[in-house]
């Protein structure tokens, strides 16, 4: 088989021909630039042909024009005859994006001139231990509670031996009980997302007899405010050093570009682009990718026909170390109901229809504080102490295919990938 395929590269000094486009392809990806990077303008590393002279030169001895610049991170051709010159070791370095760079600000959302403290972190509390009584108190909550997951009958022995210890001096143990301790628990507030409940059933259709039990059935939906549950998240210090405030893009030292955390992707820069274009008033303002994921696992089985299955966030800034090392990172924000019923209505048309709505309903009425968020920035504290204005963005929904046919509603057995999902979730009628 002849050589018929010539590099698309011809024009600056490749030569190579191929068989077939899969040497074509992998010879491109590997000795020219990758045609996949954001065409963005990046800083270029020294080039051997900025020192380096022809291998000729002029009758006067005058030196020989330079060779044409080549594009950024392509190597030398293989036919030029240019000698090497000893260069320095190319470093690694970032782009960041040129618009949303995360810029902080003040309360008001007014720009701080540059290098200015962050402001103390303080939570306006006279009792810093509220509502325990000490610290004492609240350390042995959090390791009863926390640590070691002690069941409530041994919480109550303990508690009980502890108790005629302290009696001889007429004193009393941090609890009484473990339901004054769970107590306890519940009644903090600092940073907390309170879980809340909604109800849904299905509406009267006229077109299918109402004798179902589906159909009369109350599904009761549990979640947190998503938008109280990223404000956490910004204001946690734990993540500050491991936290990305604006897209970038980062190169090796090969000039190759890396991909690692979700901020470093084609996603983060692309959508900090149309932000900015959106809307210029929004530049200097911190790009917040919202990620959502849920699981098949049942967590409960409530009156013998509901499932309750969870339902996650996550944000993009955060470094995927800290993700894996399940810092805080992900936090639950609702559990769904789906809807159960007899095996002889599997097959009906109206009840597969409601369980779509009722699933991709429940997500557009959580997801529904984070609405205002996504046109109008947000001040928020973020994890270096510093104040932001904050635009949310939905990035991605991590599911296994079941899930993901749900998501897109469409045919078991077709292909979810090209259907534009998330942007469903914002668009159901309520």
């Amino acid at each position: 088989m002849s050589m018929k395929l010539p590099c698309p590269f011809a024009a600056q000094g490749c030569s190579e021909r191929f068989k077939d486009r899969g040497g074509l392809t992998n010879h491109v990806r590997t000795y020219h630039r990758n045609l996949n990077l954001i065409d963005t303008p990046l800083p270029r590393p020294p080039s051997p042909l900025s020192s380096g002279l022809s291998e000729s030169s002029e009758s006067d001895g005058s030196r020989s024009p330079s060779p044409p610049a080549l594009p950024p991170f392509l190597p030398l051709p293989f036919d030029a005859n240019v000698p090497p010159s000893p260069t320095p070791e190319p470093a690694e370095f970032r782009n960041y994006h040129p618009k949303l760079t995360g810029v902080p600000v003040d309360e008001n959302g007014e720009p701080l001139p540059a290098n200015t403290p962050p402001p103390p972190r303080v939570d306006g509390s006279d009792e810093p231990w509220f509502p325990f009584e000490d610290e004492s108190g609240f350390r042995l909550a959090d390791f009863l509670y926390r640590e070691e997951e002690m069941s409530a009958k041994k919480i109550d022995y303990l508690l009980e031996i502890w108790a005629l210890d302290k009696a001889k001096n007429d004193d009393l143990a941090p609890f009484n009980s473990n339901t004054q301790m769970y107590s306890a628990i519940d009644a903090i507030e600092f940073g907390d997302a309170p879980w809340q409940s909604f109800s849904m059933k299905f509406a009267d259709d006229s077109d299918h007899p109402a004798n179902m039990p589906w159909k009369s059935t109350s599904y009761e939906v549990w979640y947190r405010n998503p938008a109280q549950v990223i404000s956490n998240l910004l204001d946690n210090p734990d993540f500050d050093g491991q936290f990305d405030y604006a897209p970038f893009v980062e190169v090796d030292k090969r000039g190759q570009r890396r991909w690692n955390d979700f901020m470093s992707g084609n996603w983060a820069w692309r959508h900090g682009t149309q932000i900015y274009d959106e809307d210029n008033s929004r530049e200097g303002c911190l790009l917040c990718p919202v990620i959502l994921g849920s699981d098949k696992t049942t967590v409960s089985v409530a009156t013998g026909h509901v499932e309750y299955h969870p339902l996650y966030l996550s944000i993009g800034n955060i470094h995927n170390t800290v993700r894996r090392a399940h810092c805080n990172a992900v936090v639950p924000i609702g559990f769904l109901a789906i809807p159960k019923s007899d095996r002889k209505y599997d097959n009906d048309p109206a009840f597969r229809k409601f369980k779509r709505e009722l699933y991709h309903t429940s997500i557009s009425r959580i997801l529904q504080p984070l609405r205002d968020g996504m046109t109008t920035p947000v001040i928020q504290r973020c994890p270096d102490g510093h104040f932001r204005r904050v635009i949310y963005e939905l990035a991605a929904f991590i599911a296994d295919y079941p899930e993901q046919v749900a998501l897109a509603g469409i045919v078991q057995g077709w292909c979810p990938k090209r259907v534009l999902i998330l942007p469903a979730f914002v668009g159901v009628h309520l």
